[in-house]
This record gives structure tokens, C-alpha cells and sequence, in this order.
């Protein structure tokens, strides 16, 4: 199994986070056809009992909660019957308009980010929501005490919002360190996930993810999808054949 990770889907923004309505159509249309999409918890589920990979299997996540996945990605994902997770910058909800600052190449337009409401309703259609930290800092370049602070604020205002649990986390950047990941621990998540440009050891706190940008085309799908990104080995099992593999 593979989690796919996009950010906006929003025209005319070229940066490589965002994507074209009509070309994330052309994905969301393909997915649904050629794999089984399945919601990050059922996912996260089956890494804790050590389940096995299922080469067909997709989940959808989407960083930084911009308002464009509402306006472009929401109708398609209902239409198409497709689960997604949101992953949420928690002080954008405390400050609404607050400016997005973390981005490198933003558009002309200021970027709008999900409001409540919009939130609500894309709960009530199936979506879930976790957590992208409170301010979207790069978390290794703060101390132990300031990243279980930011992560904690994170999950406690978006569980007050959203109205149960938040224990899965998506870095910002996608960068983590030992110490940020002992600190999602500590802040209370149960999972976090990661993007890495290169191979990194996996684990309930560095899950993978593959990243979706701006030129990916169907071909650039099919090739990210053909075959299981390694975390997909259950994490218990890869644990288990390393601790056998060191005797």
C-alpha cells in the first residue's frame, strides 16, 4: 500500500505543491478505477496488527488544509466515492486569514486556508482531519520542550474543533529527527508520517508518504503506485526481521 500526498489542488498556481483541478480529475478518476482507495486509518490499522501489503491499495492525504481542496477536490471525492485526510496547520483555525508564511513559491493571490465551516461539511462528507502542527515550523529546527509544545497545542485545538481524538500527525516538510519524533510521542499522537526524498528507516513515527506535485502526470502516478513503498511491510514485521537478521 501506498499514501500519496498532495497539497493544494488549485488553477494557475504553478508551484510544485499544487496541482491543476483538471489534472488532480485525471488522478482521482484513475485511482478510482485502477486501485482501491482506502482511508489512512484503515491503513494505520493494519501496520499495528502486522498485517500484510496490499499492492492496490491507495490512501489520499492532503498538507496544510488549503481552502482549494474544498473548492476542487472535495466534489470529485465525493462524486467518485473516495476517502481523504486532511492534515491541518491548527493556528490557521485559531487565526483565521492568518498568512501563510511557509510557503516558497506562493501565487499572486494570498492563500486562503479551510475555514470551520468548510471543515464541518468536509467532515460530514467523509473526510478526516489530523494534524500538521500548530505553526508549520520546521520541527528539527526547534528545541524537545518547543516541538512537544507546538504538536500538543495542535492536537488539543483540533480536537476541541473537530470533535474527537487526533493522533495522527504529518511533519511539516515532511522533516523529522530522532528527538521530533520522541516529541510527537510525548504531544500524544500514535503515528506520524513523513516524506522523504531518499530512503529513511521507517517506523510508527517516520511512516512514508509519496509526494504528488505540479507536472505529475498519470504516467508519473502509475510509476510512484507500481509497486508498495517499503513501509508498507508491516512495521511490526520489518522490526521483527531486522531484530532476527542482527543475530
Amino acid at each position: 500500500m501506498t499514501v500519496l500526498c498532495y497539497h493544494a489542488v488549485q488553477p494557475g498556481w504553478t508551484a510544485p505543491m499544487s496541482m491543476e483541478p483538471a489534472v488532480f480529475a485525471e488522478h482521482a478518476r484513475w485511482l478510482a478505477r485502477h486501485r482501491r482507495v482506502v482511508p489512512l486509518h484503515a491503513y494505520v490499522d493494519r501496520l499495528g496488527l502486522g498485517a500484510g501489503p496490499r499492492w492496490r491499495d491507495v490512501a489520499l492525504t492532503f498538507d496544510d488544509g488549503f481552502a482549494s481542496v474544498h473548492d476542487h477536490a472535495l466534489p470529485l471525492l465525493v462524486e467518485l466515492g473516495l476517502p481523504a485526510t486532511v492534515f491541518l496547520v491548527a493556528s490557521t483555525i485559531v487565526e483565521p486569514g492568518r498568512l501563510v508564511d511557509w510557503v516558497d513559491r506562493p501565487p499572486a493571490e494570498p492563500l486562503a486556508t479551510l475555514e470551520i465551516d468548510q471543515i464541518r461539511e468536509m467532515q460530514e462528507a467523509g473526510v478526516a482531519f489530523e494534524s500538521h502542527s500548530y505553526w508549520h515550523h520546521d520541527l528539527t529546527t526547534l528545541s524537545f520542550a518547543e516541538c512537544v509544545e507546538d504538536l500538543r497545542a495542535s492536537r488539543e485545538v483540533l480536537e476541541e474543533v473537530l470533535g474527537h481524538p487526533v493522533r495522527l500527525l504529518a511533519y511539516p516538510r515532511g522533516r523529522h529527527d530522532g528527538d521530533v519524533r520522541a516529541a510527537a510521542a510525548s504531544a500524544g499522537y500514535t503515528h506520524a508520517f513523513a516524506l522523504p526524498e531518499q530512503r529513511e528507516e521507517p517506523g510508527r513515527f517516520a511512516v512514508p508518504r509519496v509526494g504528488i506535485y505540479h507536472d505529475n502526470t498519470i504516467a508519473h502516478l502509475r510509476i510512484k503506485l507500481a509497486r508498495p513503498y517499503l513501509a508498507v511491510r508491516s512495521l511490526p514485521a520489518l522490526a521483527a526481521s531486522r531484530r532476527a537478521s542482527s543475530r
